[in-house]
């Protein structure tokens, strides 16, 4: 009440605290990141391990079994689920949502770590890693020609495309789906055998010879010279000439058992946009950047990616995740637009005063923008939500102001003087709006705070309607 006897009696001081908050709200709205529904990281932990050469069956009873032996063990783990596929096994494990992801991240890979002494000396270490609600990319481009290869355009997209989209704010990967170049070993099975060689020892001899070792330095008294010895394998005609045996004082290299090419790392695989021969590029966002200006950005900069490009090398659009969100967004914003329009329509219809309809004309404005301030202060993000626990805090915040009119009009059409009711109708309603708005926040924020999936993704709704109302009620 101390409030609103300073409203009325110092109305400066009460337009300059709303320019205040329409303000911090203006400049805070700028600085909120935009996606479609709240960020909610999922309790997930996945382990994936890679067992080249292996079959499925291979793969399930060498290392998934006795990874799930020792990961069924971890407290917390309400689901675990397993694949065991050629060369590769993948065990995913979901946990309540009481249990923090980092520690339950900490469980697994300690009793990885304890699963290490059974498996394969020949498997690549287990990569754990949490589920991330960013891991979806923003866009995916498509560089696809119906002359260049997949490797050329593979080679390309990574030369001129993926270091400029880097460099593009908010993105916090790029990602290059296609294959790569790498050095491919052909052997011929019976050259092979004819001199008494397997395949594991073309690979113990790549393991020996391919390899960078520090080398030292000769030094004297008035000089010093590093020493480097060339192991990498860098050229056709180094692998060509890789040592597999001595046979009677004769080096059996490997250009007498196979051939060696500059090609693909992966021949198993292959992809195609309109027809033609396509790689992708994935740019995934950073977790508090606005998914609609790294969007924007990426596609303002395909035209320089072209420029750069063969004539013959097109730039597409493949995915894009912001076209749903803006248009969702926009319908979202345009709802709340006729909302308060309506309301000042329909309250100036019943009290037929413009002066009257001023104050919930402002009183709107200065709620919603005000709300911006405290979700950036909370770290919330515009989203469906958030936005349509705003569209409902409309009707709130207009019951509010007619409530208090409506006292205040009562009082000065009795002949009271218009600063005195305005005073006594504001103390006479106030304990009103206050209940309504604590009765709103004892029915929403205890949803918000509830363990379990609906207080999870209804906790931005919540707050945020929470907030907009009490603004309102002062």
């Amino acid at each position: 009440m101390i409030l609103s006897d300073l409203s009325i009696r110092r109305p400066v001081i009460c337009i300059v605290l709303s320019l205040v908050i329409v303000t911090v709200g203006l400049l805070s709205f700028k600085s909120l990141p935009v996606r479609e529904y709240p960020d909610i990281d999922s309790p997930i932990v996945s382990v994936s391990t890679n067992y080249r050469g292996a079959a499925a069956e291979v793969v399930e009873t060498q290392i998934t079994d006795p990874l799930e032996e020792q990961l069924s063990a971890i407290d917390g783990v309400r689901l675990m689920r397993s694949d065991s596929s050629e060369e590769r096994s993948r065990i995913t494990l979901e946990f309540g949502l009481d249990r923090d992801v980092d520690a339950a991240a900490n469980d697994v890979r300690d009793r990885v770590g304890r699963a290490l002494g059974r498996l394969p000396d020949e498997v690549d270490p287990p990569e754990v890693s949490k589920a991330d609600a960013d891991d979806e990319p923003v866009i995916v481009l498509s560089f696809n020609s119906p002359r260049y290869s997949r490797l050329e355009l593979g080679e390309l997209a990574d030369r001129i495309a993926v270091q400029r989209l880097q460099t593009i704010p908010g993105v916090s990967q790029v990602e290059l789906r296609g294959p790569r170049y790498a050095m491919r070993l052909w052997v011929d099975a019976e050259r092979l055998a004819a001199q008494g060689l397997a395949v594991g020892d073309v690979e113990n001899a790549l393991r020996a010879q391919n390899v960078d070792v520090p080398s030292g330095r000769i030094e004297s008294r008035t000089r010093e010279f590093p020493v480097r010895l060339a192991g990498r394998l860098n050229e056709v005609s180094d692998f060509e000439n890789l040592v597999l045996a001595t046979r009677d004082g004769y080096q059996v290299k490997f250009r007498d058992v196979g051939r060696v090419e500059l090609g693909s790392d992966d021949y198993r695989g292959d992809s195609r946009f309109s027809g033609r021969n396509t790689v992708g590029v994935r740019v995934l966002r950073q977790s508090q950047a606005n998914l609609l200006d790294v969007a924007g950005a990426v596609k303002a900069m395909i035209p320089e990616i072209k420029r750069n490009l063969p004539n013959d090398v097109s730039v597409d659009i493949a995915y894009d995740t912001s076209i749903f969100v803006e248009r969702s967004v926009h319908e979202v914003y345009r709802t709340l637009i006729e909302a308060g329009i309506l309301v000042v329509l329909t309250i100036f219809v019943f009290l037929r005063d413009w002066r009257a309809t001023l104050v919930p004309l402002f009183a709107i404005p200065v709620s919603l923008i005000g709300a911006f301030a405290a979700m950036s202060w909370f770290g919330f993000s515009l989203n469906l939500l958030t936005l349509l626990a705003l569209v409902l805090s409309v009707g709130l915040v207009v019951d509010d102001a007619i409530v208090m009119l409506e006292n205040i009009y009562r009082r000065i059409e009795g002949g009271e003087d218009p600063i005195r009711a305005s005073i006594f109708g504001a103390r006479q309603m106030a304990f009103a709006v206050i209940a309504t708005t604590l009765v709103l926040i004892a029915v929403f924020v205890p949803v918000a705070f509830q363990k379990g999936s609906t207080g999870r993704l209804f906790f931005e709704f919540g707050i945020t309607l929470a907030l907009a109302v009490t603004l309102s009620s002062l």
